[in-house]
């Protein structure tokens, strides 16, 4: 009988699936997808899951009746949740919350506990998802952070499977890899094995819009000018994870939150190929670069998840026109501020005191101000500033705002669109300012255009 001893058995083998509709005939080159979602767990981080568990159990950090503790945008947290069900660990996964419903859901079902953390504050803010893993695992007994952004475990995953795999199953006759970037485990695992039996292989990564690492592989520089809300999940990033192996990357292309979005019901329609929303971006990525293949090529192209996870994002229509990607309707600081549930600016004078700021942030939950004199911008201060003065000296609280205001700030058209008010929204500035037909002051923070767009 063929019968597997357990459902961690079935990681891996995924099949190669040929793109017979999309990109045709523009690209005379064999485009081949390796589906993941055939893993039980249903996406490519099976892999990483079981061979960083596995690997953890080697060097002793998980222990019987141990606590696997990750940070996830979901997948991870379920190939995590497949081995430590087998194996017998309790799970706790962080995530954010633009993360699916559907994922959260399918972690939970397994019997993980999960914790939804802000998406909009920094890698190291104590309330980022990263962060809150790491405090658990210092704060829970016998438990593991798992932490797949600098476990090279992750990597060496990717080197003993899904390269040699792939090889295989090609006859050794691949020219292009393809797959989007997140811990970067997938493509340097992958391409690190790849180019030791051919180094004549060219390794692309696909990226998000808003996320650095593209920049960072074409300069070597980490500019945060560069890193701006979007929407895909599971791919790019606003640090450079320890996984990553630039130097086993050619060239990073970018793909749009629309372009993906609308090409993961392509593949469904056209090609009977049921995937979420980063392996739109990567087909997506495939098109862009079609200029980089001939007739002959062999294309290997990553799809690392279902699309079942994403019934309520890009299968939604509601939620694909709320986005303006159905129609050419473009989000813009118009209509952003007409879908604000608190239309009128909220703002604080020159000399008023850190404490009657904050009083206002905290009536309003609010997280930063426009400071005005009479009708002029003249600065900002934010949640952040006012809790550094407190923790300074408690006696900040009478100080004027005045003297503790930063720059105001930027000012945009009510037609700028949401990609524009992206670019002038950092860590270091979290909101423009606008005005709207009447004249009025519109404050847009990055809450408002991440609800704006989600």
């Amino acid at each position: 009988m063929q019968v597997l001893n357990n459902i961690l058995e079935a990681i891996g083998n995924t099949p190669l699936v040929r793109l017979n509709k999309i990109g045709k005939p523009e690209i005379e080159a064999e485009i081949l997808l390796k589906v993941e979602y055939f893993n039980p767990g249903n996406s490519i981080k099976d892999r990483i899951g079981l061979n960083m568990v596995e690997e953890a159990e080697k060097k002793g950090f998980l222990k019987p009746g141990g606590t696997i503790i990750e940070g996830t945008s979901g997948n991870t947290g379920m190939g995590l949740a497949l081995a430590a069900a087998v194996k017998g660990y309790k799970c706790i996964f962080t995530t954010t919350d633009k993360q699916s419903k559907e994922k959260i859901d399918v972690l939970r079902s397994l019997g993980a506990e999960v914790i939804v953390c802000p998406t909009n504050v920094s890698h190291d803010d104590p309330r980022s998802y990263h962060e809150v893993a790491v405090r658990l695992s210092r704060e829970i007994p016998n438990s593991h952070f798992i932490n797949q952004y600098d476990n090279l475990d992750n990597r060496d995953s990717h080197f003993k499977t899904t390269g040699p795999e792939i090889w295989k199953q090609t006859e050794g006759k691949i020219t292009h890899f393809v797959t989007t970037i997140g811990t970067g485990g997938t493509i340097s695992g992958t391409a690190e094995y790849l180019k030791k039996v051919n180094p004549a292989i060219q390794v692309l990564g696909i990226d998000a819009l808003g996320s650095i690492l593209k920049k960072y592989k074409e300069t070597g520089a980490k500019d945060m000018n560069e890193a701006y809300p979007y929407l895909i999940e599971g791919i790019g990033q606003d640090i450079i994870p320890g996984n990553f192996n630039f130097d086993v990357i050619d060239q990073i292309e970018q793909v749009s939150d629309k372009d993906a979005a609308l090409m993961c019901r392509r593949l469904a329609k056209e090609e009977g190929v049921f995937v979420g929303y980063s392996a739109g971006a990567v087909v997506q990525g495939v098109l862009q670069l079609k200029n980089q293949f001939k007739k002959g090529d062999v294309v290997v192209v990553i799809l690392h998840d279902h699309g079942s996870r994403y019934i309520n994002k890009v299968f939604n229509d509601d939620w694909m026109r709320d986005r303006g990607f159905l129609k050419d309707e473009i989000i813009t600081a118009k209509t952003i501020v007409e879908r604000k549930k608190i239309k009128e600016l909220v703002a604080v004078s020159t000399e008023e005191t850190i404490s009657e700021a904050f009083k206002k942030m905290k009536e309003r939950s609010l997280t930063q101000l426009p400071v005005m004199n009479e009708n002029e911008l003249v600065g900002s201060i934010s949640e952040n500033t006012i809790l550094q003065l407190l923790m300074e000296d408690a006696a900040n609280r009478e100080s004027q705002v005045k003297n503790a205001m930063g720059k105001p700030f930027p000012i945009v058209s009510l037609q700028a669109t949401a990609t524009e008010i992206s670019k002038q929204i950092s860590k270091n500035n979290t909101a423009v300012i606008t005005k709207n037909n009447a004249g009025d002051w519109c404050i847009i923070t990055e809450f408002d255009l991440i609800e704006a767009m989600a």
